[in-house]
């Protein structure tokens, strides 16, 4: 058990040993989640965040530690993000006779988002804080917690609820929605980005092309709307 340890303690101190994990415990999660045929509770990123922080937990390893191995995985979500205007314009055509329709669900979901957040908080009994926390967890993480800070809300509290919210959001989106009788990918991809952001964009690539691009697409705007209403709402309930 000793020399076992001392390994650990090794490896630990490894830059590449928390990359490594990270991404082998994504394509474990993968792995199940296409031999499950897709069930939704197998999400690969739920999947792989738990046996991630599991592990974490298990060896006593801090965040910091963590993420100075597994930085280059957070490096490439900006590329990753920008390659998202490439299915978009193959969309391009589509958007154009669909703007109008789009900016109706844009505003209803990002209104919807704060404030329904607004409202279980205050039922709950949360406080002025957690709630500025809150109001912003549909949006991608970065804008999220910008928005949380000058709210006033914690960056800390945001980060989790944007990750509560996308992993959610990609569990249960596209089954509710196969549930209501939605049957166009495009508004199923829409609708998952606007809700989850950039988890669930990744979900609705895996559904469909289609599906993703019009992801991608709601959770870029959606972000943007969100900044901008999130302080309006802030501001009229006197938070």
């Amino acid at each position: 058990m000793a020399g076992l340890f001392e390994i650990w303690v090794y490896l630990a101190e490894q830059p590449l040993l928390w990359l490594t994990i990270t991404v082998g415990a994504y394509a474990l999660a993968q792995w199940l989640f296409t031999r499950a045929r897709r069930f939704p509770l197998l999400n690969p990123v739920l999947v792989a965040v738990t046996v991630t922080v599991l592990l974490l937990l298990a060896t006593d390893t801090g965040y910091d530690t963590y993420f100075e191995g597994a930085q280059f995985v957070h490096f490439l979500l900006g590329p990753a993000t920008v390659l998202l205007a490439i299915p978009l314009y193959e969309q391009l055509p589509r958007l154009r006779r669909q703007w109008l329709a789009l900016l109706g669900a844009l505003l209803a979901g990002s209104a919807t988002a704060i404030v329904s957040a607004v409202a279980i908080g205050y039922a709950l009994g949360l406080t002025p804080t957690t709630l500025l926390s809150l109001m912003p967890k549909s949006a991608t993480t970065p804008i999220a917690i910008g928005v949380a800070q000058k709210l006033g809300g914690e960056a800390s509290l945001t980060a989790v609820f944007v990750i509560m919210a996308g992993i959610s959001a990609a569990v249960i989106g596209i089954p509710l929605m196969r549930l209501l009788g939605e049957r166009d990918a495009t508004a199923k991809g829409f609708a998952m980005g606007v809700a989850g952001h950039g988890i669930a964009t990744a979900r609705s690539f895996q559904h469909s092309d289609p599906a993703g691009a019009y992801a991608g697409l709601g959770m870029g705007l959606n972000a943007t709307l969100t900044a901008l209403l999130a302080p309006l709402v802030a501001w009229l309930l006197g938070l």
